[in-house]
């Protein structure tokens, strides 16, 4: 393929991807095929000779967008965002088209020091505190990682790290060996499943600590936990908190939790995967109480900051203890560059060596869309979740579990656990809409979380209309089948499903 040829291909591929965001409210969200759909269209070889482009452009749209979950479509309501734009794109192809691999300052400075102009940019955006910005005086900044799996694994295998140096200085009796087979770690029950993963990578027991009817965790857990842990003989190393749980979007209380790992000499790493964009809004400045005090913190922008994934903010307050743990040199690494000030190589601050130009894409997004698109963006998210919010308090069939949380509503059908799930099985075979459930107390639920590009207040309303709908034909069924067998305890149910199913109807006649 030429440049003359590229061009062709890569205008076709613009305007496919284009039509595709444009029109992608046409398709249903979630694909409809088997597992293995794929192998049976492909040959299980390479072709020999070159194909057409237009040839590989028809067959995308042939067999690989059949098999796609539309992430980008504003009637996915599942997990959590990964937002994209189309600034975020073009700032893709431009750094494949330069094949950067960043690894060090002199093998692309640009590459480098772009990276440390925008995660500035992005500490002040959010209003962190000075000390995690590349031009404080302190050993702070902020790196690009692929993912909040990556930044909590650094941070869980650099806390490992000098908690293993540390103790053998004031315990030389014990081994390395032995030091190791006593660390422990804390996080949430209600925390990603990056974390306890991270303890195993690490090899190092993450406890679960149970949070609170709220779904918090405090520092009167914490210390418990600890307080068994050091009079056990283990040695507490770090605890995960997080700012935006994946079952509620819960707030783990950060400040309650520094004071106990300051006094107990833990590494406190912050997971705000989600709910970090909040940050930046003045109306959510209660988010970012405590943050002064935490070792290291993660954020993604492919949530919220509209930029695609694979990118993830992290920031440490001593990169030091980063670099000391992680550094590997060789020879054929080195420059006569290596240690200037504000001048990082951050293959230390990483667990690859290479490195993409992510930095690009995200300068890209920030100059074309200002600080003040992106706090719209967050704030659009927070009221179209009201809206969804008001519709599920308005229907009495329905309960909240949670307060809403940014842009996620968590509200479940009143019932049993089986009517929350025969409900999403209904909707998952409609694919009109993607949720998935999540679970506390033995209370299983539904997670409505705003995404998608260019949500709108119709999307909301036609997810609305979807759920209850069908909410309506399964207690319909409910109420056939009570009929036809003449069930006591199924005739019950129906009586109970007719009268709230009437004080719904009454409710929105109102």
């Amino acid at each position: 393929m030429d440049a003359k040829e590229f061009r062709e291909f890569g205008k076709a591929a613009v305007d496919f991807v284009a039509d595709y965001l444009e029109n992608i409210r046409d398709d249903e969200v979630l694909p409809n095929v088997e597992p293995g759909y794929l192998l049976d269209l492909l040959p299980t070889e390479m072709p020999e000779e070159p194909e057409s482009w237009k040839e590989v452009l028809g067959d995308i749209n042939r067999v690989i967008k059949p098999g796609i979950t539309h992430w980008q479509s504003p009637h996915m309501h599942a997990y959590y965002p990964t937002s994209t734009s189309y600034p975020s794109i073009v700032g893709e192809m431009l750094a494949s088209g330069f094949g950067i691999i960043g690894f060090s300052w002199i093998c692309s400075p640009a590459c480098t020091e772009l990276e440390v102009v925008v995660m500035d940019w992005l500490a002040k955006f959010l209003k962190l505190p000075d000390h995690f910005l590349h031009s404080s005086e302190g050993p702070g900044g902020g790196v690009i990682q692929g993912s909040a799996s990556e930044a909590v694994l650094v941070a869980v295998l650099a806390a490992r790290e000098q908690a293993v140096v540390s103790y053998r200085e004031s315990h030389p009796e014990l081994s390395e060996s032995e030091v190791r087979g006593r660390l422990v770690a804390y996080s949430s029950d209600q925390s990603n499943s990056c974390i306890e993963k991270a303890g195993v990578l690490a090899a190092m027991p993450i406890r679960l600590l149970p949070a609170g009817e709220d779904f918090v965790l405090r520092g009167e857990t914490l210390r418990q936990a600890i307080e068994e842990d050091v009079a056990a003989g283990r040695i507490p190393v770090i605890c995960i908190a997080t700012l935006g749980t994946t079952g509620t979007c819960a707030y783990d209380d950060i400040e309650t939790l520094s004071a106990v790992c300051e006094e107990y000499k833990v590494w406190l790493h912050v997971d705000a995967a989600y709910a970090g964009g909040a940050f930046a809004l003045d109306e959510c400045a209660d988010l970012r109480k405590g943050l002064d005090r935490v070792d290291s913190l993660n954020f993604n922008l492919h949530k919220f900051m509209l930029v695609n994934f694979d990118c993830s903010a992290m920031w440490l307050r001593d990169a030091n203890k980063v670099v000391d743990s992680f550094n590997v040199d060789r020879i054929y690494l080195k420059h006569k560059h290596e240690g200037q000030s504000q001048i990082p190589d951050f293959r230390h601050w990483q667990i690859p060596l290479g490195r993409r130009f992510r930095a690009l894409k995200v300068w890209i997004t920030f100059r074309t869309l200002g600080a003040e698109g992106l706090r719209n963006h967050v704030r659009k998210h927070i009221e179209l979740a009201k809206q969804f919010e008001q519709l599920v308090i308005k229907d009495s069939r329905f309960e909240l579990v949670a307060p809403r949380a940014l842009g996620l509503v968590c509200f479940r059908p009143k019932g049993g656990n089986e009517v929350t799930t025969q409900l999403l099985q209904r909707l998952m075979d409609r694919k009109k809409i993607y949720m998935v459930k999540a679970e506390h107390a033995g209370r299983q639920f539904l997670r409505f979380v705003v995404c998608g590009m260019d949500a709108k207040a119709s999307d909301i309303d036609f997810a609305w209309t979807e759920i209850e709908s069908q909410l309506t034909g399964l207690q319909e069924e409910q109420s056939l089948l009570a009929r036809k067998t003449g069930n006591v305890a199924d005739l019950t149910q129906h009586f109970q499903v007719q009268l709230s199913t009437e004080n719904a109807s009454h409710e929105k006649s109102q």
